[in-house]
Formats: structure tokens, C-alpha cells, sequence
């Protein structure tokens, strides 16, 4: 049983956990089944008891219930059986008799249902299997291996808005100091500073403890909160098909000594690989004695270029001019001779900023960054680059921002992305690691670590035409607050699609470029209608085509219609973002020619 309050013992005292369950639990049973699966079996349950008296034998003063994967996702099981797989950890954990006990959480994966659907459905989880520990007596609550904050900072707020119990954070990051979602440790640590409602903040899992030192050490720890810091015992390898750790413990020892003192640690022990030998010569060098040393001076800012305003849009914040985007999709091969003489003439006649699709509808075109640099370097035009979450990991992504601010492209519009045709699913695979928020939240901590002489300017999409408008509202705060400086709209056909746009622009203040494409031809109205999801082009729209009018007649509706909708947009619009059909950006000078 618990028989102190956590906070009073870490006044006076560091802390030492456990080590890793699962990996042990494989290696000490030669079983690679779900160790959360022993808990509520009749025989098996004293392997898991069995394991939490080695670790308290060895020195650790917490230990953590063998509830990381204990959720409806991993157990394949229903809420019921989780709540009774939870409350058997409990018990086992409570047999044991270690001074403290964290309930373990680990993350739930998430299904394939709709964002808000999703965002809802995990929150109420992680709330349900807080609610389970909080009602078997359980004061700690350890969310571990974390890529980020944001999927468990809604359940955190809401049970300690319930409850007063000690809530233990740690994020997962790589040597480099990255999780999987592509945050910085930086970040990561600001974000659980920031909030009230974490007590205990750090990393596990992902490194070794000498990575994880070089990682801690290299950032300012948060004095607001309790810090923690459990390392793998090593990396893993692959033997016999089995995943081993080959670290010694002596060694893992040291690291983690060093450390828990040169980090000024409060909680330190063990993750994957680590066994209770690990721990018991942790406990022996690290003790659990008042953390030693002084706290790391924060580290000396960066001397850095002012910052430039590299934004297309610079020079024209007042909105006295409209500004001028247009789209040049890259070619399917590798000739770029038509798509180069385009953008001499847009240069020409005026426009601001010429945008490059990366590969939309998942067909292959060439690649967007590399499009812009080309057309940057001979056009002398400002680009900016579309870059989609289909086709990059968050390692791939990051290399791809790097590469195109290193050529001084500055501006680059982010999207989820079109899904890889279905024809072809086989054979081509998508990656869709995250979507466009979660991007723009990359993009946004890299302007803080790597770009701050001369930030990235990004913007996102606005899909006006979703069913539920209320929920694009919401899209486009939550890219606003990802740092999004503006926002391009699907083409708008009609005055129902404006005012909709209009209501966007009202409710967020988001800066506005409209969409308008001048169809040229019924087939092409058609075909935008038929074939294109999330465009609306009306019956209305498709009738102001003749079947067999001339090229010129089209060309006329096409420059009548974008007109039209300009019009209709000119009282909220920040610019315009045209795409030509077929390539004939050449209207853009009758669209903008005075009449007569």
C-alpha cells in the first residue's frame, strides 16, 4: 500500500522505479504473449506478482501496474474486461507492497473513425481507465511513451479537474531528441510545463541511457515540475526472431547515475530491456537520496540573424491589394518546358506567388519542393511548394522542410492529401503518419529550433463545402493555433459557397485567399461536377456551357464566371487563388483586364 504522500517524499528524496515489465516478462517466461494478459489468470497471475517483489527487492520505491497495453484496442476486449484486467493489476501491484504505486497507461491506438469521433473516443478511454485506478485506491497515474501531449492533455485536464492525484508524463524521443510525431523534446517539455495539471514530466523508452543523457542535458528542464528520466537498458536487436536488449547493467548503471545527477532527476529508473539487476545497481550508485547538484544553467541563446519577414505577402498587410497566387501542377514526366514558359508569363502579368501540388489525386508528378526551386532560380518568382501528408514519414518530412528552406524556399502550403487511388492500393501504400495540423506543428517547433533567422511561412486549406461547417471552423483554429498564416479555399462556384467562406473569414479572422478556377468547357464543368469530390460545381454552372461552343466562347464564360465570383468574394477576400485548366494561365490577363 502507499503509505506516504509522493510529493513530501520527493522534497527529500529521488525516486526510484521499477524497470521494465514487458521485456522481462518475455525474457524471464520465454513467452512472447501480452504480459496484461497474465493479470487476470488464475495460474499466470504470480508471474506478474512475482516480478514486482524482484523489482522492490532490488531497490525500487515505485513500481508501475502491469497495465500498459490494458486497453480495449490492444486487449481486443470490451470495457468491462479492461476495467477487470485493471483492477487485477491492482491487487497483484498491492501484494507486492512497494511505498508507491502508478497505475500504468500507455497509448491507445487509435481506429480509423473520424477525427472529432476519434478525439472523443480516446479521451473518454484514457478517462475510463483513470477512473478504474482512481476507484481501487490508486494516487498516481503514470501516462508513458508518449509521442506527444495533445492526445492525452483532454483526459488529463478532466480527471484532475475530478481528482487529486499525482499525474506522471513522459514522451518517447529518439537519439536526436524527436518523437515519432516530430516534436522536439524542447517542446515537448515546454507543453507539459505549461500545464497545471502535469506534476511529473520526462522521457522513457526510445534511447539508451546515453542518448537520453545527451538529450536531457541539452535542454532546460522544467524547475515547475517533478522531472523523470527512464531509459532503455541499450537498443534492441533482433535475435532467433526475438527482440533482445544487450545492454550491462553496470554500464546502464553509470549512465543513469550520471544522469539522474547532472539532469537533476527526481525520478529515474528503467524501460525496455531493463531487468531488477538493472535496477538494483541504479538503486546502489543513484540512491534515493535528495537529488544532487545544482540545476543546469539554461543554455546560452543562439546569436541569430533578425528575423525576416519572408512571406509572400509581406508588403501588402493592409489589404489595400488583393494578392495573387496561382497553381502550376508539376508534369507527369520530366519535361518541364510548358510549365516554365507559364510561369514567365504569370511573372509577367503580376501575380505574387506561384503554388505547386504535390502529386494530388496520389498520381505521381514531380516533386513539389524541387518544382519551386527550379522555378525560383531561372523564374525569379516567389513559390511556394503544397506538401501532403500521403507520402512522408515524420523523419521523410523533416529532411523535405530542411532541403527546401537550405534553397530559400520560405512559403509552403500544408495538406492532409488526396488517398492513393484505389486502383493502384495494392501496389503503392500511404503513409498518412499525421495530418495537416500535426504537420503545421512540426513545421511551427522547427521555426523555433532550426529556422529562427528566417521562419517558414505556411498556410492550410479550407474545404468549405464539408457537410458540417462547424467542424472546418474548428480545423481552421486549430491550424491558426499551429502557427498558419493564411488559407486557400476550394474553387467557389456559387454565392452559398462565398457565404460560407464569408462565415469562416468572420468567426477566425483566418487571412483568406479564394479559390476560383474559369472552366473553360462543358466538358470540363462536367467533369468538375462528376468527378471531383469536395468541389461543388452546380447544374447552373454546367448550362452556361454550350455543347459545341468554340474555344473562344469558353474561354469568355470561364473569364465571365471567375469575375463573377470575385465579386462575390471581394468583401472578405485577402486574395485569390486561381488554377487554370490546361494549363492556360494566359486568362489570367483578360480576368484582370479593365472592361470596357
Amino acid at each position: 500500500m502507499q503509505t506516504t504522500n509522493i510529493r513530501e517524499y520527493l522534497q527529500k528524496h529521488r525516486l526510484i522505479t521499477d524497470g521494465a515489465f514487458g521485456t522481462y516478462y518475455a525474457e524471464k517466461y520465454g513467452t512472447n504473449e501480452m504480459p496484461e494478459l497474465a493479470n487476470t489468470d488464475a495460474v499466470k497471475a504470480a508471474r506478474v506478482l512475482e516480478i514486482h517483489k524482484e523489482y522492490i527487492d532490488a531497490g525500487a520505491g515505485l513500481v508501475r501496474t502491469n497495465t500498459f497495453a490494458a486497453n480495449t484496442e490492444l486487449l481486443g476486449a470490451g470495457p468491462d474486461a479492461v476495467e477487470d484486467n485493471i483492477r487485477a493489476a491492482v491487487r497483484l501491484a498491492r501484494q507486492a507492497a512497494p511505498l508507491f504505486i502508478a497505475g500504468d497507461i500507455g497509448p491507445v491506438p487509435v481506429n480509423d473513425a473520424a477525427d472529432a469521433d476519434r478525439a472523443a473516443g480516446r479521451t473518454q478511454e484514457y478517462c475510463r481507465i483513470a477512473e478504474t485506478f482512481i476507484k481501487e485506491g490508486i494516487e498516481i497515474l503514470n501516462f508513458e511513451t508518449f509521442p506527444e501531449l495533445d492526445c492525452i492533455l483532454p483526459a488529463i485536464k478532466q480527471i484532475k479537474a475530478e481528482h487529486e492525484v499525482f499525474v506522471m508524463v513522459q514522451f518517447c524521443v529518439n537519439q536526436f531528441g524527436y518523437s515519432a510525431c516530430g516534436l522536439s523534446a524542447r517542446r515537448l517539455l515546454s507543453q507539459a510545463a505549461g500545464t497545471a495539471e502535469i506534476d511529473a514530466v520526462g522521457f522513457n523508452c526510445g534511447v539508451g541511457p546515453a542518448h537520453m543523457e545527451q538529450v536531457v542535458r541539452s535542454l532546460d528542464m522544467p524547475s515547475g515540475k517533478y522531472r523523470i528520466a527512464l531509459p532503455n537498458a541499450s537498443y534492441p536487436a533482433r535475435i532467433r526472431n526475438q527482440i533482445r536488449f544487450a545492454g550491462q547493467p553496470d554500464y546502464f548503471a553509470d549512465k543513469a547515475a550520471q544522469l539522474a545527477d547532472g539532469g537533476r532527476i527526481d525520478i529515474v529508473g528503467g524501460c525496455c530491456g531493463t531487468t531488477p539487476e538493472f535496477i538494483r545497481r541504479l538503486a546502489q550508485r543513484a540512491g534515493s537520496g535528495q537529488p544532487q547538484g545544482e540545476r543546469p544553467a539554461p543554455a546560452a541563446a543562439a546569436v541569430t540573424k533578425p528575423v525576416r519577414d519572408n512571406a509572400f505577402f509581406a508588403g501588402k498587410e493592409n489589404g489595400a491589394q488583393k494578392l495573387i497566387a496561382v497553381d502550376l501542377a508539376p508534369p507527369f514526366d520530366a519535361d518541364d518546358t510548358k510549365l516554365l514558359a507559364a510561369a514567365r508569363l504569370l511573372k509577367e502579368l503580376g501575380a505574387d506567388v506561384l503554388t505547386f501540388p504535390d502529386s494530388p489525386s496520389g498520381r505521381t508528378r514531380v516533386d513539389s519542393v524541387l518544382m519551386a526551386e527550379k522555378v525560383r532560380r531561372e523564374v525569379g518568382i516567389c513559390v511556394m511548394p503544397h506538401i501532403c501528408c500521403r507520402d512522408r514519414n515524420a523523419i521523410a518530412m523533416r529532411s523535405t522542410l530542411l532541403g527546401a528552406h537550405i534553397n530559400e524556399i520560405y512559403n509552403l502550403l500544408l495538406v492532409t492529401g488526396d488517398p492513393v487511388p484505389y486502383a493502384v492500393r495494392q501496389s503503392v501504400k500511404s503513409v498518412f503518419q499525421f495530418d495537416s495540423v500535426r504537420l503545421m506543428s512540426i513545421v511551427q517547433d522547427m521555426n523555433a529550433e532550426c529556422f529562427r533567422g528566417a521562419p517558414m511561412n505556411y498556410g492550410g486549406a479550407i474545404n468549405q463545402g464539408r457537410p458540417n461547417l462547424e467542424v472546418e471552423i474548428g480545423r481552421v483554429r486549430k491550424k491558426l493555433a499551429a502557427g498558419a498564416r493564411f488559407f486557400i479555399t476550394q474553387p467557389i462556384f456559387n454565392k452559398e459557397a462565398a457565404d460560407r467562406v464569408r462565415r469562416i473569414r468572420q468567426e477566425t479572422g483566418a487571412r483568406i485567399l479564394c479559390g476560383v478556377m474559369p472552366l473553360v468547357n462543358r466538358n470540363n464543368a462536367l467533369f468538375m461536377k462528376n468527378e471531383l469530390a469536395g468541389i461543388e460545381v452546380t447544374q447552373d454552372i454546367v448550362d452556361r456551357y454550350a455543347e459545341n461552343a468554340s474555344r473562344e466562347e469558353g474561354e469568355a464564360a470561364g473569364i465571365a464566371l471567375a469575375r463573377e465570383i470575385m465579386a462575390l468574394t471581394e468583401d472578405f477576400a485577402d486574395g485569390y487563388y486561381f488554377t487554370f485548366p490546361f494549363n492556360r494561365v494566359y486568362l489570367l490577363r483578360e480576368i484582370f483586364r479593365p472592361q470596357l
